[in-house]
């Protein structure tokens, strides 16, 4: 399946978000937390503000390292978002609202303020409160 971009390079702004995640979550790659963000992301029901989003860090990976093995669901999550937001699924499209959502994605991980380990990320994606994990009654 063709990704809607060959290469990602982050926003300073998202790259020093992900320095902050790495060491609320003690996750050391980049491309995970990005996923983790992209997928948060998704799951907002909003579509993200059209806004430029300059690629001026030194953080670059290609498509492949982004999505792993999760690499073809990931493009089938983005064009089904794009459908369901009532977008086009031309590759332009495709790149745009990637970039928007991985960006946005991983400004709401990194301006949570209940996200203090790895835990509370596992939580937010299972919609598990923390009193729950707390008192281990889950």
């Amino acid at each position: 399946m063709e990704p809607p971009v060959e290469t990602i390079k982050l926003s300073q702004t998202a790259r020093d978000q992900l320095l902050k995640l790495k060491r609320i979550t003690k996750l050391e790659n980049w491309n995970i937390l990005c996923r983790w963000g992209f997928c948060r992301s998704l799951q907002e029901p909003s579509i993200p503000s059209p806004v430029p989003i300059p690629a001026d860090s030194n953080v670059e990976m290609t498509w492949r390292v982004f999505g792993g093995e999760m690499a073809d669901i990931l493009i089938i999550a983005l064009k089904q978002r794009c459908h369901q937001d009532g977008l086009g699924t031309d590759r332009e499209t495709l790149k745009t609202q990637f970039r928007l959502h991985l960006h946005r994605g991983i400004g709401y991980l990194a301006g949570d303020p209940n996200l203090k380990k790895i835990d509370d990320l596992v939580a937010l994606t299972l919609g598990v409160g923390d009193d729950i994990i707390d008192n281990g009654t889950n």
